[in-house]
């Protein structure tokens, strides 16, 4: 066996867990536990989301206690977030802890059961929430062949309640509760793929209408100015390679090795080549993009391109757009100007498309404004010079 953490004098002195074999178990009731089980796998078929909260009502019930609960570790946050609390306790559901500083970091530290014996007397934060606390049984929680995930814990209302009996009950409750959470971990994920994939499925119609509508203009556009039937195959096969071109930069990274970021100034002239009979100004500090970066960035002026073409400055010949941007230390600010186009106006509801433009650029912390003047639409861009680097 390993060596066991080394606790704080404080902690040492409300630590009690060798007492759980000292004191006696009464005989346990085989049964209960049994039933208990079955009515948790039942639950787990019925109603996957109820289960913890039975699970911890249960725990608390076989051993004879004033409150339960489950902590889950947050890694990120370095903290535990309680849930499913029951008993006089179950006001502070929801309520975080300090993965450091608490009695679940020190079961979760020993990785067995542990006893401790007013632990306000340790924890100022305990003490501050003006609670109580005689004996806490803490048991880890995990999902098999995992690392522990969080704690279940158990609160009695007197001192000297708990023992080894209570340790094992809460022990084989916690395993169950750890697999209850991996099923319910697992069922977010496919829900959220799913979502996903619906969000992609939309995404994916919009563009390909949007090429269409796009092909279309060039069409009417090339023969206008075409001479001859060659002319115009030369032109129109041009700007098509060119869209090709600008639209393989609007892809979804599913880490297929694909294609690192680009200059910002390179991404913005591929975009707006395929409209290669306006006039563009495009003025910039260089900036590296990041894979990432290329996507959600290429995504937004593919857009921004395709409603001018449909709509704005690009559907004329006399039309032009001028896209700036400057950098500061923190934040990168782009303006899309449009002009020469039709007289513009707002359209009131946002469509698909400058949803999705809204969406990805609030996903990469940054903010985005729409001005529909008369003479054509401006866009005001601001984002977090993080986003852009690789």
């Amino acid at each position: 066996m390993g060596l066991r953490p080394t606790l704080p004098e404080a902690v040492a002195e409300v630590f009690i867990t060798d007492e759980l074999q000292l004191r006696t178990p009464p005989d346990p009731d085989y049964l209960c536990e049994k039933l208990a089980l079955q009515d948790l796998a039942q639950q787990m078929s019925d109603q996957p989301s109820q289960v913890l909260p039975r699970l911890v009502k249960l725990a608390m019930d076989i051993c004879g206690a004033e409150s339960a609960g489950i902590s889950i570790l947050e890694p990120e946050c370095e903290q535990f977030r309680w849930f499913a609390l029951s008993g006089v306790l179950a006001t502070f559901e929801g309520a975080t802890t300090p993965r450091n500083n608490s009695p679940c970091g020190v079961c979760l530290d020993h990785d067995r059961p542990v006893l401790m014996a007013h632990p306000e007397r340790a924890y100022d934060w305990i003490r501050d929430a003006d609670i109580s606390v005689p004996e806490v049984l803490l048991v880890p929680l995990r999902a098999k062949g995992l690392q522990s995930v969080g704690t279940l814990w158990i609160v009695a209302g007197k001192s000297g309640h708990f023992d080894g009996g209570h340790a094992r009950v809460m022990t084989e409750l916690a395993a169950f509760a750890g697999m209850a959470l991996r099923t319910i971990q697992t069922e977010e994920r496919l829900t959220q793929a799913l979502q996903q994939q619906e969000t992609l499925a939309r995404e994916m119609s919009h563009r390909v209408k949007n090429l269409f509508a796009i092909t279309d203009s060039m069409i009417r556009m090339s023969s206008r100015s075409a001479g001859t039937k060659e002319e115009l195959a030369n032109t129109l096969s041009g700007r098509l390679h060119a869209l090709a071109s600008a639209n393989a930069l609007v892809r979804r990274s599913f880490g297929d090795g694909s294609d690192p970021g680009v200059n910002l100034h390179e991404l913005i002239e591929r975009v707006l080549r395929p409209h290669n009979h306006a006039k563009f100004c495009v003025d910039g500090p260089d900036l590296s993009l990041g894979e990432q970066a290329t996507n959600n960035l290429a995504l937004v002026f593919h857009e921004l391109a395709t409603n001018a073409a449909k709509y704005g400055a690009l559907s004329k010949d006399s039309g032009s757009v001028t896209v700036r941007w400057l950098a500061d230390h923190t934040t990168v600010h782009l303006s899309w100007q449009e002009s020469g186009g039709p007289l513009t106006a707002s359209p009131g509801a946002l469509g698909f498309g400058s949803s999705l433009v809204a969406t990805t650029i609030e996903r990469i912390g940054g903010k985005i404004v729409h001005d529909w003047r008369p003479q054509g639409l401006s866009v005001q861009i601001e984002l977090p010079l993080s986003a852009l680097r690789p």
